[in-house]
């Protein structure tokens, strides 16, 4: 029963952001903001590696500043959400055929990151150029710290002889709070993925059910984080698109056709290049000056 609701919602959500984009693509399909041959490059290679089990958020960022891809980095959390909630629904589509938890927490803990990025969403479409970079080196920073963490096996040792499939009372709502907080960070670049797995896992929860749990999470959460950055257009569109047929096949690969790949060595190198991106966005938001007080010296 909690597989079939899954199931339907991830449907109606891609004919959801599918719909939603496709009619702004349409509507701008003469805006010039970027290749699509280019994007879908980056597509396929950041959700290659997150069916693997990298993640994509990062990758995508790295490779959006290695190419220059955007004119503008207050562009990337728009462009990472909708770019990225194609590939992560056919991902968890592919991933998610047995779900080994319960269903009160599954879906309580999926509908608190939706709103979560509802929130998260509406929140950084207000931020200039300034806020984005300083968030997003922070987020990029949190998330090579994730990942070294993950790589040195302590996230998964916190789930070391747990076995429950389900939380209650103040466990589960702790669970849907954190999850919450999650989903809206996640629409500032922190991937769900590291820190909800660390959630579950300190809560007592099996590391099987983990995965069912981030990865409902997250293709809930973005297309519904998605809709905000349509609509104030703070996003790029043929970068999107790009990604979006890139990612698929990517994500096909990955599951049918490689199924596992040593990622010991590829993931120190990420993990390396994250940080000195995170630290070098974070630096250029906080020499960056406000337009704000640019334009007042500007009058004067």
């Amino acid at each position: 029963m909690v597989l079939r609701i899954v199931q339907i919602t991830l449907a109606v959500l891609f004919l959801y952001v599918a719909i939603m984009f496709g009619r702004d693509y349409i509507k701008h399909k003469d805006v010039k903001d970027g290749s699509i041959p280019v994007a879908a490059g980056i597509g396929f290679i950041a959700n290659f590696f997150d069916a693997l089990g990298i993640g994509s958020y990062a990758p995508t960022t790295l490779m959006f500043k290695i190419t220059k891809y955007l004119k503008s980095d207050k562009l990337i959390p728009g462009t990472l959400t909708v770019a990225c909630s194609i590939p992560v629904i056919v991902e968890a589509v592919m991933f998610t055929r047995t779900i080994k938890v319960e269903g009160t927490t599954l879906i309580s803990m999926v509908i608190a990151a939706g709103l979560g990025s509802l929130i998260g969403s509406k929140i950084m479409n207000k931020f200039d150029e300034k806020i984005i970079r300083i968030i997003m080196g922070i987020a990029l920073v949190v998330t090579a710290v994730l990942m070294l963490l993950s790589q040195l096996g302590v996230l998964s040792a916190l789930g070391s002889g747990n076995k429950s499939i389900g939380l209650h009372g103040i466990a589960l709502v702790i669970a849907i709070v954190g999850n919450f907080f999650l989903g809206a960070l996640m629409t500032a670049g922190v991937g769900l993925y590291a820190p909800c797995m660390a959630l579950v896992y300190m809560l007592g929860m099996s590391p099987a059910v983990a995965f069912p749990i981030m990865m409902t999470s997250c293709a809930v959460l973005m297309p519904i984080a998605s809709r905000e950055f349509i609509k104030s257009g703070n996003y790029s569109r043929k970068g999107s698109l790009g990604i979006t047929i890139g990612g698929i096949i990517g994500v096909a690969i990955a599951v049918y056709f490689v199924k596992s790949l040593d990622l010991y060595i590829l993931t120190w190198l990420i993990i390396v290049v994250v940080t000195y991106t995170g630290a070098s966005m974070l630096y250029q938001g906080l020499k960056q000056k406000n337009k704000a007080v640019t334009a007042e010296s500007e009058e004067a």
